[in-house]
């Protein structure tokens, strides 16, 4: 779990005065700490880091939540649509 809890299950949730102050000096100041979940999963499935392994290092229990936090950016669709493309259209 990327902000596990001090004690017990769940996630880490003592940040929100300090999470303030990083987003305004940032300049996101509509950035969750949520948010840095999604992107995670995001970055680690554009890496080819298998959903699996992502869920749990987020603590997810439940296989079906951890695509809802990968987004596929288009560059890395884009770049597996053409390789298939390729090997398809040449077997």
């Amino acid at each position: 779990m990327v902000f596990p809890a001090y004690r017990g299950d769940g996630h880490f949730d003592g940040l929100n005065k300090e999470w303030h102050r990083i987003r305004k000096l940032a300049g996101i100041e509509d950035v969750r700490i949520h948010d840095l979940r999604h992107t995670f999963a995001s970055v680690g499935a554009g890496g080819g880091v298998g959903l699996p392994l992502i869920g749990g290092i987020l603590g997810h229990r439940q296989a079906s939540t951890t695509p809802r936090y990968a987004h596929l950016a288009d560059g890395p669709l884009r770049t597996a649509a053409d390789l298939i493309g390729r090997i398809g259209c040449c077997a």
